[in-house]
Formats: C-alpha cells, sequence, structure tokens
C-alpha cells in the first residue's frame, strides 16, 4: 500500500486541551471538544489500513492511522463529521454523533485503482490504455534516495536502457528507450516536464516529481510528432492539496562515497625489472640508470612500498548531503506546492565536486467552476568541478588522467617531485597530482523554466486550453590547460608554447512555447455503451542558441586555475569564436480520437502535422499518423465466473513519428569563425564550414509496430504486461564523411535500421498480512539491432580515438549487422622460440609462420601474435574481422519491497547480459610501445613471471640463446609488451555481463502514536548503500562503462574512465 500523510496546523496549545479530555470519563472536555479513537480496514479483506487521512469536515483538524491502522483524533464537537480518504478507496463521511470510538470500514474504489496515467496532452486510466505505457510513481521513487531522474527509473522500466558512461559526478546518462532508433545522430527520447518540452532532466530534483511516464510505442508519441521517434519521458511535478490543508515535509540524507575497485598495477620490484628490460630493448640505458640507478643495486626495489596512485588521486571519501524542503497546500480555490533542494556532493577524485540548488513553485487556482489557472515557475543552479579522468572534448588523448595515475611510477624517484615534470621524458614522469591541476575545469548551469495556462469548461464537455512556456537555459565553461599539457606544448604559437592557456565559453539557449488545445467529450450525445473524446490542438515552439568562445594562452607560467579565471587578462588571447545558430522553429497542428464500446473495445487514432525550419520546400512538412486498439478480454461474459481475473487486455498499435535532430542552417551552406583564414594577405575571420550543405534533407521516420497483453488477476496480487514490437527508422539522417571534397562531413538522408524486440514485467505482492508484507517486481527487455540499409554503401568504419591514429577503425558499420561492432585483429597467443629459424644470432621467421610486423613492428620470440584470417601467409590490416558486440542480449531489473511492522526494507537490482566491452585502458597499460613506454608502469597482466622475459635474472643481460630463452618463459602466458604501437585484438574484448545490487535501504518509523504527540505525522529514519555490489566477469573498474562518446558509432568503449564508487548514505522522512 502507498502512504500518504497529510500534516495539520494543531498548535501547540492542544496539548492542555488534550490533559483535560484524559480528566473526562465520557471523552467530554468542559469547551465541548471530543476525543474518538478507532480502527479504519479494507472493508473486503479485513485488515487494517495504514495512512489513512483523517480530518475534520470545515476544518484545518487532522490525523492519519498508524501501522496499525488505528487513529486518535479530537473533534470540536460532538456532532462533528469525521472524513476518511485514502488512495484506491472510496472517500468516506462518518456523523461522530457523541460517540469515542468509532470503527469504519473502507470500499475500494475501482476507479481510483485503475490508476490514472500521464499521456501525450492528458491522462488516462492505465486499463483503459491502447498503447505502450509505463509509470514510476513518487511513492517509489522515495523508497530510496536518488539525486536524478536517470537513476529513479533504472531497472524499473521494460525497454528502458539507462546507462552511466562513468562514475563522475556529472557522468553522462544515457538514455534509451527500445534501443533508441537513429544511427549517428542523438538517440535520447524527448523529455516533457510539467507539458514543458526540455533538452535535460540532470537538473530536476526526484523528491519534487509525482509520476514518470515513459512512452514507448508510436500510438503514444504519435502525439508529439518530430519528437517523440525515440519515445518520451513525461514527469509531472508535485501540486498542491485541498480541504485547507498544510504538508510541511523535510527530506535529508548525509553519507560518504569511496572507490568500489582498482586496478591491479605492478608493485615496485615489477616496475623497475621492467623498467631495466625496456631500456635494453630500446639500446637506452643511460637514461634508467641516470633516474634508478645499476642492474647491481637493482635489488634494493625488492622491499620498496608500492604507491597505487588510484588510491591518492581516486581514494578520497566523497561526501554527500542532500537537503529538501517542501510545503504543499491549499484550498478548493487554489493550491500550491513549493519545493527547494539543496545537493552537494564532493567526488572521490580529488578536485571534483558537484553542487546543485533546485527552486520550484507549482501554483493551480479555480476562480470559479469554468477556469482553472495553473503557474509552474523552476530555477536551477548547478556547479561542477574538477576535469575528471579522462579528456572528452579531444584535444589529445595524451592528456588523458589515467595514464598518469595507473602509468606513473609506483615510488618516489630521486629528482622527480610532485609538482614537477621532466622535460627530457616528457609525459611519463609527469606526477598525477600536476596532470589534475593541470587538466581544470569548471562548469556553470543555470536554468530557469516558466509555463501558464488557462483551462475553460465551456459547457460540460467542451474544454478549451492554453498554456505558453518559457525556457531559459545559461551554461557556462572555464578549461584550463597548465604547463604539462599536450593542448599548451603543441596549439599555441611557438613563443607561446609551455604556457598555461584558458578556454571559455558561454552558451545561452532560448526555448519558447505556445500550445492550444480543444477537447469534447461526446458523453451526453452517444449514450452509456458509446464513449467518444476528440482532441485538436496546436503549437508552436521557437528555439534560439548562441554560443560564446575566447581563447587565451601564454599566461605566466606560476598561474593556476584560480589565476587564469581571475586575470583573464594577463594572457594573451588567441581567438573569439561567436556560434548564433539560427533559430529552429516548429509549427504543429495534431488530433486525437478515443472511442471505447462498452469499455471492452478501445480505439485510439492520433495524427499530427510537423512543419521544421530545418527543411526546405516540401520536405518541410512531416506527417505523423497512429492507430491503437485494445480489447479487455476479461469485461466478457464468458469470462465472468472466473472473478480471481481482475483484467486481461490485449493491445495492438501501429504508427508513425520523426525525427529532425539535426543542427539548424543545414539546408544552406554556413560560414564558421576562423583565426588562420586570410584572403588576400588579411584575416578574413569567416571561413567556410567543414560540414557541406544538402538543400535535400527530409525527415527521418520512425514506424513502429506492437503488441501487448496487460493482466491483473487475484484482486491486483499479480500484474504485468508482455510487450512485442518492431521499430523501423527510415531516411537516417546521418552525418557522412566526403573526403576529397574540401568538407569533412555532409548530412544525408541514407540508410535504415530497425530495432526489435520483447519486454515483459511481473508484479506480485507475495506477502499481506497485517503487520508483514512482502513484494517484488520484476522487468527483463530483449532487444535486436539491424542495420537493413546504408544507401549505396555496405559498411562504412569508425574509430573511437583513445589511441589518437596508432589505432584507426576499430568499429564496423555494417548492413545486416547491429551497430556497435568491434573490429580488430583475432589474438594468437604469442610467436614462441619455436616459431623463429635461429642462425647467425639472429632469429627469423619459419616459411610457414605469418608475420604480423606490419601491425607490431620488429617480431621476435615473445611478440604479440595475430591471426591470419585471410590465409595469405602476411598478418596486415586486411585480417581484421568482427570480435566483439557492444549491444546485450538482455536487459532488466527486480525489486524487493518488504514490510515488517514499523520497519521497510527495499533492494533493487538491475543486469545486462550479453554484451562485449572494449577495454582499451587494459590495451593502453598492458603495452610499453618504443616511443611512449619509458618509465610507465603496467597492470598486473604484465607482471614479471607472466610476461615474456628477454633478460637473465642473473648477469642482467639480454638472452638471445633458443634454449636459454625458451627455458626462460616455460611459466609465462603473455607476450612482451614491447613493441611499436597499440593493437587492438579480442583479447581487450571482455564480457560485460553483470548483475548489479544497485540499492539496499532499510528504514524505521516511529510509531505514530509517539509522533503525533508532538505534532509529527510521519517521521522515518533509513540507512541506503547504493552500488553495494556487482557480480561480472569484467576485469576493469565496472562493467557499465562507455566512455568515447564524440560519436555513436563507437559504443563500449572503457578508457579512462572515472572509477565508480560505493555509497553509503543515513537520511531522514520529516512530515508534519
Amino acid at each position: 500500500m502507498k502512504m500518504k500523510i497529510l500534516l495539520t496546523h494543531r498548535q501547540l496549545y492542544l496539548i492542555a486541551l488534550f490533559l483535560s479530555l484524559f480528566l473526562s470519563q465520557n471523552g467530554f472536555a468542559q469547551n465541548g471538544k471530543l476525543k474518538i479513537t478507532g480502527e479504519v480496514i479494507d472493508s473486503s479483506d479485513k485488515l487494517p489500513i495504514p495512512g489513512v487521512n483523517i480530518y475534520e469536515k470545515g476544518t484545518k483538524n487532522g490525523q492519519s492511522t498508524n501501522f496499525d491502522g488505528v487513529y486518535i483524533i479530537e473533534v470540536s464537537n460532538p456532532n462533528a463529521t469525521l472524513v476518511f480518504s485514502y488512495i484506491g478507496y472510496e472517500t468516506k463521511e462518518v456523523q461522530v454523533n457523541g460517540q469515542s470510538q468509532l470503527n469504519v470500514s473502507l470500499l475500494q474504489d475501482t476507479k481510483k485503482l485503475d490508476e490514472v496515467i500521464v499521456i501525450g496532452y492528458g491522462t488516462s486510466k492505465k486499463a483503459d490504455l491502447t498503447g505502450s505505457v509505463a509509470s514510476v510513481s513518487s511513492e517509489e521513487i522515495l523508497k530510496r534516495p536518488v539525486t536524478n531522474v536517470a537513476e529513479a527509473l533504472t531497472g524499473q522500466i521494460a525497454g528502458v536502457k539507462i546507462t552511466a558512461t562513468e562514475g563522475a559526478p556529472d557522468a553522462e546518462i544515457n538514455i534509451r528507450v527500445r534501443g533508441g532508433g537513429s544511427l549517428s545522430q542523438d538517440a535520447s527520447p524527448l523529455y516533457i516536464v510539467d507539458g514543458f518540452p526540455v533538452t535535460s532532466i540532470s537538473d530536476i530534483s526526484p523528491s519534487n516529481i509525482e509520476t514518470i511516464t515513459v512512452l514507448k510505442d508510436a500510438s503514444s508519441t504519435a502525439i508529439y510528432g518530430s519528437r517523440g521517434a525515440y519515445g518520451v519521458i513525461l514527469i509531472t511535478t508535485k501540486s498542491g492539496t485541498k480541504g485547507n490543508k498544510i504538508e510541511v515535509s523535510y527530506n535529508t540524507f548525509t553519507g560518504f562515497n569511496k572507490i568500489r575497485k582498482t586496478l591491479d598495477i605492478n608493485g615496485s620490484k615489477d616496475y623497475v625489472n621492467w623498467q631495466y628490460e625496456y631500456a635494453l630493448l630500446s639500446n637506452d640505458l643511460t637514461s634508467f640508470e641516470d633516474y634508478l640507478g645499476t642492474w647491481d643495486n637493482i635489488n634494493q626495489y625488492d622491499s620498496t612500498p608500492t604507491t597505487n596512485w588510484q588510491d591518492n588521486i581516486f581514494g578520497q571519501t566523497g561526501i554527500v548531503q542532500n537537503h529538501d524542503l517542501s510545503v504543499r497546500g491549499g484550498s478548493d480555490k487554489i493550491n500550491y506546492n513549493f519545493n527547494y533542494t539543496h545537493y552537494d556532493l564532493k567526488g572521490i577524485m580529488i578536485g571534483s565536486d558537484y553542487k546543485r540548488d533546485n527552486l520550484s513553485l507549482r501554483l493551480k487556482s479555480k476562480p470559479n467552476d469554468n477556469i482553472s489557472l495553473n503557474y509552474t515557475v523552476r530555477y536551477s543552479d548547478t556547479e561542477i568541478n574538477g576535469g575528471g579522468a579522462n579528456e572528452q572534448n579531444e584535444k589529445s588523448t595524451a592528456d588523458s588522467r589515467m595514464k598518469h595515475f595507473i602509468g606513473f611510477a609506483p615510488f618516489e624517484i630521486d629528482g622527480v617531485t610532485s609538482s614537477s615534470t621532466d622535460e627530457d621524458l616528457a609525459s611519463n614522469l609527469t606526477n598525477p597530482y600536476v596532470t589534475v591541476a593541470d587538466n581544470n575545469r569548471r562548469q556553470f548551469r543555470r536554468n530557469f523554466n516558466m509555463l501558464g495556462g488557462i483551462s475553460w469548461n465551456i459547457t460540460d464537455a467542451l474544454q478549451l486550453s492554453t498554456d505558453f512556456g518559457l525556457d531559459y537555459y545559461k551554461f557556462s565553461d572555464y578549461r584550463f590547460y597548465g604547463k604539462s599539457t599536450y593542448y599548451v606544448n603543441n596549439t599555441p604559437a611557438v613563443e607561446n608554447q609551455g604556457m598555461p592557456a584558458l578556454i571559455f565559453s558561454t552558451r545561452d539557449d532560448k526555448r519558447f512555447r505556445n500550445a492550444t488545445t480543444l477537447n469534447y467529450d461526446f458523453k451526453k450525445l452517444l449514450g452509456n455503451d458509446h464513449h467518444l473524446k476528440v482532441l485538436l490542438g496546436g503549437e508552436t515552439i521557437n528555439f534560439k542558441s548562441n554560443t560564446l568562445t575566447n581563447t587565451i594562452h601564454a599566461y605566466p607560467s606560476f598561474f593556476t586555475f584560480d589565476n587564469a579565471i581571475n586575470l583573464t587578462t594577463q594572457g594573451t588571447p588567441f581567438s573569439t569564436e561567436n556560434y548564433n545558430l539560427p533559430e529552429d522553429k516548429l509549427l504543429s497542428f495534431f488530433g486525437r480520437i478515443n472511442y471505447d464500446f462498452k469499455n471492452k473495445y478501445l480505439l485510439t487514432a492520433t495524427y499530427r502535422a510537423d512543419g521544421s525550419s530545418k527543411f526546405l520546400g516540401k520536405n518541410k512538412w512531416g506527417y505523423f499518423p497512429s492507430v491503437a486498439a485494445a480489447w479487455k478480454i476479461s469485461e466478457e461474459s464468458f469470462l465472468e465466473k472466473y472473478d480471481w481475473l481482475n483484467l486481461l487486455k490485449v493491445r495492438v498499435s501501429y504508427g508513425k513519428a520523426g525525427n529532425n535532430n539535426i543542427p539548424v542552417g543545414q539546408t544552406i551552406q554556413p560560414f564558421q569563425s576562423s583565426v588562420t583564414s586570410w584572403i588576400n594577405n588579411v584575416n578574413s575571420y569567416w571561413a567556410a564550414s567543414n560540414v557541406l550543405a544538402n538543400p535535400d534533407l527530409k525527415w527521418e521516420t520512425t514506424t513502429t509496430q506492437n503488441l501487448g497483453i496487460d493482466y491483473e488477476i487475484f484482486n491486483g496480487r499479480i500484474s504485468g504486461t508482455f510487450d512485442t514490437y518492431k521499430n523501423l527508422t527510415s531516411d537516417l539522417l546521418i552525418n557522412f564523411p566526403i573526403p576529397g571534397t574540401g568538407y569533412n562531413t555532409q548530412y544525408r538522408n541514407m540508410g535504415e535500421i530497425q530495432n526489435k524486440g520483447i519486454e515483459a514485467s511481473l508484479n506480485v505482492d507475495a506477502i499481506k498480512k497485517e503487520k508483514f508484507n512482502l513484494s517484488f517486481a520484476f522487468n527483463i527487455s530483449l532487444n535486436k539491432n539491424n542495420i537493413n540499409s546504408l544507401g549505396e554503401l555496405s559498411d562504412f568504419g569508425a574509430a573511437s580515438r583513445w589511441a589518437s591514429t596508432a589505432i584507426d577503425t576499430d568499429f564496423l558499420v555494417n548492413v545486416g549487422q547491429p551497430l556497435g561492432l568491434m573490429y580488430g585483429y583475432q589474438s594468437d597467443g604469442r610467436y614462441e622460440v619455436s616459431d623463429f629459424d635461429y642462425v647467425g644470432g639472429v632469429y627469423t621467421l619459419k616459411p610457414n609462420v605469418p608475420s604480423n610486423s606490419s601491425i607490431i613492428g620488429t617480431v621476435n620470440p615473445g611478440s604479440m601474435k595475430l591471426k591470419d584470417t585471410n590465409g595469405d601467409g602476411v598478418v596486415n590490416l586486411e585480417d581484421r574481422t568482427i570480435i566483439g558486440n557492444a549491444n546485450p542480449k538482455h536487459t532488466g531489473g527486480f525489486i524487493i519491497n518488504a514490510n515488517y511492522s514499523n520497519f521497510d526494507f527495499s533492494a533493487g537490482f538491475n543486469w545486462s547480459y550479453g554484451n562485449d566491452i572494449y577495454n582499451a585502458t587494459k590495451i593502453e597499460h598492458s603495452t610499453a610501445t618504443s616511443n611512449a613506454g619509458q618509465f610507465r608502469n603496467l597492470l598486473t597482466t604484465m607482471a614479471e613471471g607472466v610476461r615474456w622475459n628477454n633478460v637473465d635474472p642473473t648477469t642482467g643481460s639480454l638472452v638471445t640463446d633458443p634454449n636459454q630463452l625458451t627455458a626462460l618463459n616455460s611459466n609465462t602466458s603473455m607476450w612482451s609488451p614491447f613493441m611499436d604501437r597499440y593493437v587492438f585484438s579480442d583479447w581487450a574484448v571482455e564480457d560485460g555481463s553483470f548483475l548489479r545490487l544497485n540499492t539496499l535501504t532499510l528504514g524505521y518509523s516511529l510509531p505514530n502514536d509517539f509522533i503525533q504527540k508532538i505534532g509529527i505525522s510521519r517521521l522515518r529514519l533509513y540507512s541506503t548503500v547504493s552500488n553495494v555490489f556487482v557480480w561480472t566477469k569484467y576485469s576493469g573498474f565496472d562493467p557499465e562503462v562507455s566512455t568515447r562518446r564524440q560519436t555513436p558509432y563507437t559504443p563500449g568503449v572503457d578508457y579512462s574512465p572515472y572509477p565508480k564508487s560505493r555509497q553509503i548514505l543515513l537520511g531522514l522522512n520529516l512530515n508534519f
């Protein structure tokens, strides 16, 4: 049962009146007041109902039942009327008539039990839905403390996959409904908050949410036309209350985060032994001896303590605290909801933190029976500090922080301090603390959203509504590059290189929306058996964006990040870029018909036309129809005898939705600012864009088909859904490479992609006793993605670029295959001594042994060996093949909820099965390239005794004799890390399947009969552990990762991630 407790205005002076009540034998006080006690039960199963709202009619005086269904209330006179109300039950009014003991039974309200779901431009009873729709209520959200909407949805809804790309406080979270649908564009769903479209939901306070509804098929999303192709997430925030009651709630939690897992690195002894071997192989023993000594004293490192820099950089305790205050109230004429939330998180990585403040106010007014007014205003202010662990703005992966945290020497080296870098050794001996300070970032996000509307009930059947909305978003980004970074050592003019630089930009987005709808209900014209509702509407959305970027080089060498921000004039201006996008305009007309016959046969038809300024001429308008039907089999007479069957409904739908998610202005040739464009020896400032215009662009269209079943049995004790679907997206909008034209890319309509799958959900109230309740919720999704066409192409390659140009194409986009195919070599172990002829002190591969020297460089015994897949006797680029798939076979989640007496328990799990992860971090830190491996530490995959060894442990010289080399490596299994470049092979493709115990919560609510004496209606204490445990075979930090996000072609890459942490919280829910 869901508990909703209302607050009263009881004043402290009532304590004295209570004392007088106890002294009265018949319950009457001298002033005529009456104390009443009683129990509230369910009329069907006779079980007590906790949390029932009880108030004296016409007053603000109210109470609620405790966990045992018992209540105590004092009324103003013996003839008062008590009102009993609870979600899912009929409201009941009872005349007191002087009784001091009043037991009440409530009838289940079948209309309320049919949960009301928010849909596009309206609401519907869940039982009457014809499309595929799922929702999460505020009660479910509050069972576990979450900090953003995505966390609230994780593992909750079938067909909705949520992936946190890494563990940073501001980590990007990808939400995909039924696999998305686009090939190269953002496939995120449309977000609607209180009727207003927004670009992000990361800054919305979860505690202020009433419901989250996910629309999954086109019959549900087509009403949103061009913006609903990849699903729609509708968020409704909390509104005020009626009955002259005020609810005040204060929710808070505090706790800490710690890194859940670190990678195993070589200790001091293994590090030095490898560095010595690397120096011999590189023929550069002098550098080794300058810093680490000679072979004769190498044994001194056997007992040298090992410093794991992951602990130093990611090992701080991240303190988190959240404070949330809500005030709700109102009368029959006006109600309000005010919410303020403050969230503060100190990350586990030094220098990283996240702060967010949210303010919201929602007002609803009904000045008369025919007019309703609503007004909502929200403001969020977010500050994010820290440069993170990777280089997402792609200046260079050379500045990857993980490269230094794992690769830096595991002990202090003489001459290398924590605040300096050795110029001769470039970045390999840059202290990790320096790389953090030199790659710093500060971001500010401010969002203001305002929405106002009016509804006019012209008649009982006809309603006209209109609303206006304004959304303003400002993003400020300050990025600092210190002396050790690749950027300042390569990008500025020669005289300014090696000196700090700052890039700061400000982006302003403004969105204005107006929507008008007309609803007509034909209930008075068609009789009782037929029900018909018609919706007509129009909508306009205008969007404008401007970005101003300034780049400043050559700050004084001692400048820190704060110095650079506060003293910008002390640097040398390099460029100013003002990127002013054309206005994005959308004009829409839409309509919907809902019809049912005898509440058994339901039909929904929708049509929407969207005109977008992103397209020209006949392509400007897109048309998106849909139709859906449902049959409530459980309402048929032949099933009446099965009283255990509450609902059995079959749904079928077909529809189209569109996508225009490309930058504005791609149909005409744009220009961009440039500081390197010259005409007749004069800086022109403007240069042609590197994207070629395409005037023939048109709408991308998604056609969906859905067949589903909803069921509910045993009075709702067991319920669930089952859906099978097929989504076909054609005329894909792809930013296609066009080399040799003078341009880099061009947006084109080309190709077709398909997602089809099965999803199911099951909810079970396993135990429902007086003092013990146990329930389970389970969902699973199986989605299969396939590229049906790429226009005139059969395939093309994509590159994640984690290793710059060392690894080029490592993903393949191929017709007949899913998106996310990893493309590389098949590992064949290593070259053994037996693969070579040894003549005159030289190893030469035997004639029948393929060579991969064009890939890794010189091949010797112990070198990495790759398979010759095409059998031509040579391993080269032609031998690459598909070696991994980032798509899971199925995903899902399950939740366990339990209550015993005043204790509550909740456990949330989510999983993914069958997906592969491209572990680029393992490649980088198991490889010592000939030009960048010096003084870099490695993972224990390359520990001594595991990797191939070329050094005689007695003499310290390289072993060349075949027999000695064979004996030396008889117990080793890995190849030598020494090679010319990084290589992507299936050795780095790992199983990314996991089962995560995501949240574990234990709470205790103090007894009502105790807390109500001090004016508190609810006081709950709880503890929550998040990211409790992960069952997985994956060797990296966490299997839920995707860090190379510059292109959607390269999912599932794990390179230099910010590790995810485990969080332990203590919290309090307090209601007055």
